[in-house]
């Protein structure tokens, strides 16, 4: 493993919000990835979870695999979360498995055994780690709602709107197959949706490669959840 952290003003949101003192009394059990890139796993599906991760960047999701070998996104994870939230929960095996998706600069590592003994502490961390439990399970069950009742092309809009949220700038990687897996629908699907938000001017799409271009207008192309989610991190994660 590198070097414990030291950095003061973490970019993850959980280790920010913690009290200057109380960062300083965690850093020698921190240390840092300096990159998270795209496919990556940080939590092997039906494995005992080894480490605890905070991201600075990027997008890491939650997902499962249907008896016909299909994968399902039933979650995302940025830099206002924790990948191995199942150490929070008791460390059972569970049939999730948390990949990174759009690649980050990085991230906070903590051994598990070190993070469940904060939880067992019951300190900042582990109340800060109940607060994102709340809103991470929040947005998992809006998710599900969404994708039941809402047009794909404002579902579509808020998935680049929670992905531009946590990259730290405009242009990210992002496959048309990836989108089109993660949305439920057929790689054509995608192809016609990044079409119609180019030609309106709300983003810039080549290559693999996303540009967020008129942010406004893309928030108005987004359903309702995409406000409704950011609210929940934003209350509970501050």
């Amino acid at each position: 493993m590198p070097q414990a952290d030291p950095q003061l003003h973490n970019p993850n949101r959980i280790l920010a919000a913690l009290a200057p003192e109380e960062y300083a009394r965690l850093a020698p059990f921190l240390s840092h990835q300096e990159t998270l890139p795209r496919g990556l796993v940080l939590e092997p599906r039906q494995e005992p979870t080894t480490f605890i991760y905070f991201p600075w960047s990027g997008v890491c999701s939650l997902t499962t695999v249907t008896l016909d070998g299909r994968v399902v996104e039933v979650g995302t994870i940025g830099n206002e979360g924790i990948v191995g939230m199942t150490a929070f929960f008791g460390g059972q095996l569970t049939d999730l498995e948390t990949v990174v998706q759009v690649a980050g600069c990085g991230a906070s590592v903590m051994r598990t055994g070190a993070f469940v003994a904060e939880m067992e502490r019951r300190g900042p961390l582990y109340l800060l780690t109940q607060r994102y439990s709340q809103a991470l399970l929040s947005f998992m069950t809006r998710s599900i709602a969404c994708n039941a009742l809402h047009d794909v092309h404002a579902r579509c809009a808020r998935w680049l709107l929670l992905t531009h949220d946590r990259v730290g700038g405009d242009t990210f990687g992002l496959t048309q197959d990836y989108l089109a897996a993660m949305l439920g629908v057929r790689r054509s699907t995608v192809t016609l949706i990044a079409r119609d938000l180019q030609k309106r001017g709300l983003i810039r799409y080549r290559r693999g490669e996303v540009t967020i271009l008129r942010r406004r207008g893309l928030e108005r192309s987004a359903c309702e959840c995409y406000a409704i989610v950011r609210g929940y991190f934003d209350r509970l994660v501050p």
